[in-house]
C-alpha cells in the first residue's frame, strides 16, 4: 500500500477551499481560456517571463526554449520537450509514469473506494461518471492519483502500449485540486469535471481520468481535439470499435492540459504494484518507472 500518513486538516485549509463553493469557476475558467489564446504581446512576453521566474521553469529542457518563439501564453505552457529529456522506462512489464508531477495518493482501491486524503474517499463508479461496466473492472484494483503543478510538462502519456476503448465526458465542479482543498472537499475528484479514457493494455483494463480544476481551461486528447470546454450538464460517452479503436506506443503523447490539473490511472485486481517510492508526495516525471505488471 503506497500511502503515507496524512496530517489533518487545518483552519488554513478550511480558509482556502471553502470559498471556491461561491466562486464562479467555470466562468473564471472560460475567460482564462481567452486570455491564455491571446497574442495580445503583454501576455505574450510579461506574463511568460514572470510566469518562468516564479516557477522556475526550466526551459533548457523544451523543444523551443525561446519564449519569443511561441505564439500564446497556451503554446508555451503545453509546450513539447526535448525527444531526450524524459526516456520511457524500458521493458514490457513496466509501466511508465504518464505525466510531470507529484503522487497525490497510491494504493489498491478497497472494493469502490477510492483513497484521497485522511478522512477522505470516494466512489469509484461515482469517478466514472457512473459507468456501471467499466467500474467493475478496477473494483479492488489499484489507483495512482497524480498532481501537476503549474512549473510541469503537461503532456500526458501512455503508461504502456494499449488500443482505446472509450471515452467519457463528465461534467462537474472546478475545485482547486491541491493538498489543502484534497483534505476538505469530499469527493474532490469525483464531483470536479473530468475527461475519463479507457484502454486494453497487457495488464489488462487501463483508465486514464484526466481531472478539470479552476483555471484548468480546456481538456484534450491526440484522438478527438479539445473535450471542454463547453462544459454541458450531461455525461457524454465516446465508444471506439475497429478502425477508431486507435493503438498507441509506451510513452506516446495522448493529451493534455489546457493549464494544469491531475491524472488518475486506474488498474484491476492484481494487475500491477506501484514500484517502491510511489507515496504521497514523491516527485515524479513522465517517463519513470512507475509500477511493474503482475
Amino acid at each position: 500500500m503506497n500511502q503515507t500518513p496524512e496530517q489533518s486538516p487545518h483552519l488554513s485549509d478550511y480558509l482556502k477551499a471553502w470559498p471556491q463553493y461561491l466562486l464562479p469557476t467555470h466562468t473564471l475558467s472560460r475567460v482564462m481560456h481567452a486570455l491564455t489564446r491571446s497574442g495580445n504581446p503583454l501576455m505574450r512576453r510579461w506574463f511568460m517571463r514572470w510566469f518562468v521566474k516564479h516557477y522556475r521553469v526550466d526551459m533548457s529542457l523544451a523543444q523551443e526554449p525561446d519564449l519569443d518563439r511561441y505564439a500564446t501564453f497556451n503554446d508555451f505552457f503545453t509546450r513539447a520537450l526535448r525527444p531526450d529529456a524524459r526516456p520511457i522506462v524500458s521493458g514490457e512489464k513496466t509501466v511508465a509514469c504518464p505525466v510531470d508531477g507529484a503522487v497525490s495518493q497510491a494504493g489498491p482501491i478497497h472494493a469502490d473506494r477510492i483513497f484521497q486524503a485522511k478522512g477522505q474517499d470516494y466512489s469509484l463508479l461515482q469517478l466514472l461518471g457512473g459507468d456501471q461496466q467499466w467500474a467493475e473492472k478496477f473494483t479492488d484494483g489499484r489507483f495512482a492519483t497524480l498532481y501537476l503543478s503549474p512549473r510541469d510538462y503537461h503532456r500526458i502519456h501512455m503508461p504502456l502500449a494499449c488500443r482505446l476503448r472509450a471515452m467519457s465526458h463528465v461534467p462537474g465542479r472546478l475545485f482547486s485540486v491541491n493538498a489543502a482543498t484534497a483534505r476538505v472537499i469530499p469527493g474532490l475528484f469525483a464531483r470536479n469535471e473530468r475527461v475519463v479514457t479507457y484502454f486494453d493494455t497487457e495488464a489488462g483494463p487501463m483508465a486514464m481520468v484526466l481531472v478539470g480544476a479552476i483555471f484548468v481551461a480546456s481538456i484534450e486528447t491526440v484522438w478527438a481535439g479539445e473535450i471542454t470546454p463547453p462544459a454541458g450538464r450531461r455525461v457524454r460517452h465516446w465508444a471506439y470499435e475497429g478502425s477508431e479503436a486507435r493503438e498507441f506506443a509506451k510513452g506516446e503523447e495522448m493529451g493534455r492540459f489546457n493549464m494544469g490539473s491531475t491524472v488518475i490511472v486506474l488498474f484491476g485486481r492484481d494487475a500491477v504494484r506501484w514500484v517502491d517510492g510511489i507515496t504521497a508526495g514523491a516527485t515524479v516525471q513522465m517517463g519513470q518507472h512507475l509500477a511493474d505488471i503482475d
